[in-house]
């Protein structure tokens, strides 16, 4: 399998005469995550970093709860693509063979999909008090590391970035894939595999924020989560519900914050006064 980027020869036009000039672009290829010999999903990403990306999808998918329920992963490469293994530790492994008997059932009956229909809908844990405190100083230089920490996308312009941000500590992991859910999985088992989750920083990413990335998010006990672009309105529900600072258009020194305002310091606390 090729590595995480691709070379192109490209007729560039404007600026004077076209010309033809060599540039590197972002490769993506098909990803199959399997837990125990069945194919659960197949996700086009990028391919590096595909054993976070495989441990990080199980735990933010629910699929195992702490690392150690895996007790293998391979990667096997394909011609097709890439397939991620997973063997799961016994316990785990029958509630999901469980799982899959359950959604098993007749075709056309007006209730198939109902089942991913509540997964998408799925009650959030609220998250633990948090003592972090962030200034809006603290999001510009988050974005700023992460921008500087994007070595695909500076070659590519074709990834989004989701990366873990600490007061005193700076950028502390950073992950790239061309699907931004991706990149947050990348990053959840990246940290997972050294014992850690996302509680003590504010995770930033580089694309809008979906609910999907907020649910991530709060299984992975991020209590902040900022993103470049917009969040959608049930994003922003979810958020509020389960106890997450959601920071949304993060550029330079301005942002938007849709929840829990308090844990960006006075600033954030002097506007509520103000309101």
């Amino acid at each position: 399998m090729t590595g995480a980027v691709g070379p192109a020869r490209t007729l560039c036009l404007g600026q004077g005469t076209p010309r033809w000039v060599d540039h590197d672009l972002a490769a993506e290829c098909a990803v199959a995550l399997s837990f125990d010999g069945t194919t659960h999903a197949v996700m086009m990403a990028s391919p590096c970093d595909l054993e976070d990306f495989a441990l990080g999808f199980a735990l933010s998918e629910g699929i195992v709860a702490q690392p150690g329920e895996i007790t293998q992963i391979e990667q096997i490469d394909h011609p097709q693509g890439i397939e991620m293994r997973m063997w799961l530790a016994a316990p785990r492994g029958a509630r999901l063979a469980a799982r899959r008997r359950a959604m098993a059932g007749p075709v056309g009956c007006g209730l198939c999909g109902l089942d991913s229909l509540a997964a998408a809908e799925r009650a959030l844990p609220p998250l633990p008090e948090s003592g972090l405190h962030l200034s809006p100083g603290d999001l510009a230089q988050a974005m700023e590391a992460l921008r500087q920490a994007q070595s695909l996308h500076a070659r590519t312009r074709a990834t989004h970035g989701a990366g873990l941000w600490q007061p005193g500590a700076g950028l502390v992991c950073a992950r790239e894939d061309v699907g931004r859910h991706n990149a947050l999985d990348k990053l959840i088992g990246a940290r997972a595999r050294t014992g850690a989750d996302l509680s003590e920083g504010v995770v930033v990413m580089t694309s809008r924020l979906s609910i999907e990335l907020v649910q991530k998010a709060v299984l992975a006990r991020a209590p902040v989560l900022a993103g470049a672009s917009a969040p959608t309105a049930r994003a922003v529900a979810a958020a509020q519900a389960a106890g997450l600072t959601l920071i949304g258009r993060l550029r330079g020194d301005t942002a938007e914050v849709y929840s829990h305002p308090a844990r960006i310091g006075q600033t954030a606390r002097s506007a509520q006064d103000a309101g």
